[in-house]
């Protein structure tokens, strides 16, 4: 999944939170700021792997107020494990 987040989410650790989560739950991806304020994801894993931090995402870190999460269709790409990327 490509998950774009919106609200006050920079500033506040939600990449290293977003890494957290999906460490905890085995999914594979990134996370990066973007220049627009927002935060984007990639999430590869089970299904159910995946809701659940979709689900923390919606709360995000103390610090933070997320308004939207924004979810796509993405083609996985050949990863294991999680990493936070520099900013697009």
């Amino acid at each position: 999944m490509r998950v774009t987040v919106h609200g006050r989410v920079q500033g506040v650790g939600f990449r290293w939170f977003v890494q957290d989560a999906a460490q905890a739950h085995g999914v594979a991806g990134w996370v990066r700021n973007r220049r627009d304020g927002t935060v984007e994801a990639e999430l590869h894993g089970a299904d159910a792997d995946v809701q659940a931090v979709l689900d923390l995402l919606a709360q995000g870190p103390a610090g933070a107020q997320v308004t939207e999460v924004a979810v796509s269709e993405a083609v996985p790409a050949s990863s294991s494990g999680f990493e936070i990327r520099g900013t697009a």
